[in-house]
């Protein structure tokens, strides 16, 4: 896991190929005005934009995932979002099985710990990162750019 802000962003271009890609389309952008939605950068890169109110601690966890196939970079565009973490190494308790169609597995176990991310601040979630997020009591607006591995 990474985290830091977009404007350190180029520190991480060499740590995927596709990350250049990314972050340069992340600096192209009026992060302010971008509609919600899911979009296509090029291939390998999509994202998505969620502008909605934050959930319980409970609710989250309730979702803790990660993904296989897909490097999370989760961008806070406006408010306090609160996430979840451990590694997924010392996860015990998968709850159901991988869904390969949306990429996504889930635990049963709890993050290890929390951090908090707010306007132009981002987390890059790998394969072995487990994670909790969206963890408010106000409305986040995010991106979401999903990596191929």
């Amino acid at each position: 896991m990474i985290i830091d802000t977009l404007e350190n962003a180029g520190k991480y271009t060499s740590v995927h190929p596709l990350f250049a890609k990314a972050f340069e389309f992340l600096n192209s952008i009026d992060l302010k005005n971008v509609e919600a939605g899911k979009y296509e950068i090029s291939d390998g890169l999509n994202y998505a934009v969620v502008e909605k109110e934050g959930m319980t601690a409970e609710e989250s966890i309730a979702k803790f995932e990660c993904h296989n196939k897909n490097i999370d970079i989760q961008l806070c565009i406006s408010g306090k979002e609160k996430l979840g973490w451990k590694p997924r190494n010392t996860c015990k308790s998968m709850k159901g099985e991988y869904n390969a169609e949306k990429d996504v597995a889930f635990y049963n176990d709890a993050p290890d710990m929390y951090f908090e991310l707010t306007d132009g601040q981002f987390a890059i979630f790998f394969p072995e990162d487990v994670h909790a997020p969206m963890i408010a009591d106000c409305v986040i607006k995010k991106l979401i750019v999903k990596v191929r591995l």
